[in-house]
């Protein structure tokens, strides 16, 4: 065989294996107009794939071997598949490609994911009107708006202080009244969704119940903002479709918050995974806010870890702060007093002011 005959088989090659590629692509367009007919098609038929395969293996006739061939379409059918989630994630109501413009949640004129930051403070725990008072007093007096405090707490242990319940939600709202502020707390139950409705002006699910599929199908039921917290071991294709079970149900008032996962890693309470702010402001429409208590644990960080949060396009920060944090009835390593809060608030305007400037 001379050049000639070896530089013809390979433009034949070629050509077949362009045909190929147009033949793959003909039947992957087959498969999404399948999947979008039939929505059972979206998930693995064994039935169908076996029958396929026998199908392709009898009208075999070689050089390949069976067990080629077989080995060839399987990983074609996984690109069917592949082909199919890719459609279902950027169908997400909640995905860039569905609202291409950037969705503002405004909590009595605070309009949040307006480009500004914003900030949601207040103690770990509701304690007692003094306490959330004396911090509504210190938004106040900085111009702060949202007033964040928990009422019904999910602990870890049983033993440890769960919250003052509606009594909290109570004193959360007579506070935020006094003081002009809108109040945000976590609801665990979705029988309690709508009680809470009275008293709430946003309504935390936490990370404990990212995934409690009933309340986040009651929380889209509803006409209040939702502010959604990631699981600590939730990936982002997680956190986004749990943000769909509530959008999907008619509440497209969400904002995503970022506070951590878990890591092998102890120096902190959790790992804060900095890079999925980015992430989930490219691929969502939704605000992302910033919480550096829980992501942290340690008031030492919270100031590097929230101008970072802000740095990389975070829409707003929540952290806690209480009166006297060595008598908080619940995470008090975590939490600044009055002082550090202002100095807290000053260090990251001033870093705010400074990289607007640049």
């Amino acid at each position: 065989m001379n050049n000639t005959d070896i530089t013809q088989l390979r433009d034949e090659l070629d050509k077949i294996n362009l045909e190929l590629l147009d033949l793959m692509n003909e039947r992957g367009k087959l498969v999404k107009k399948i999947g979008e007919q039939k929505e059972s098609m979206k998930q693995p038929n064994p039935v169908n794939e076996s029958d396929m395969l026998n199908q392709i293996i009898n009208h075999n006739k070689g050089p390949f071997e069976a067990s080629t061939i077989e080995h060839l379409f399987k990983e074609l059918f996984k690109a069917d598949l592949d082909l199919l989630e890719g459609g279902d994630s950027k169908a997400l109501l909640v995905s860039r490609e569905k609202n291409p413009d950037d969705t503002i949640i405004d909590v009595k004129g605070e309009r949040i994911g307006d480009g500004k930051s914003h900030y949601i403070m207040g103690p770990c725990a509701v304690e007692n009107y003094e306490q959330v008072a004396t911090v509504a007093k210190a938004l106040k007096k900085n111009n702060l708006k949202l007033l964040r405090g928990g009422a019904y707490k999910p602990r870890t242990s049983p033993y440890d202080f769960q919250g003052l319940g509606i009594e909290g939600l109570k004193i959360l709202r007579q506070v935020a009244d006094e003081y002009k502020l809108a109040v945000v707390s976590e609801i665990v139950n979705p029988v309690d969704i709508e009680e809470a409705v009275n008293y709430l002006d946003v309504i935390q699910i936490g990370s404990r119940n990212m995934q409690n599929f009933e309340l986040l199908k009651a929380a889209g039921e509803i006409n209040k903002p939702i502010l959604l917290k990631r699981g600590m071991a939730a990936t982002i294709s997680e956190f986004l479709n749990a943000a769909e079970y509530i959008m999907s149900r008619g509440n497209g008032n969400i904002i995503l918050c970022e506070r951590g996962i878990r890591t092998f890693e102890r120096a902190t309470r959790n790992t804060l995974d900095i890079s999925a702010v980015p992430i989930l402001k490219q691929e969502t429409h939704l605000p992302v806010i910033v919480d550096v208590t829980h992501s942290t644990g340690r008031r030492d960080l919270l100031i590097p870890t929230a101008k970072a949060a802000l740095a990389i396009g975070a829409d707003g920060i929540m952290a806690e702060v209480h009166p006297n944090p060595a008598m908080a009835l619940s995470d008090s390593a975590q939490q600044m007093d009055i002082p550090m809060f202002e100095h807290f608030l000053k260090e990251l305007t001033d870093h705010t002011l400074l990289h607007t400037v640049k």
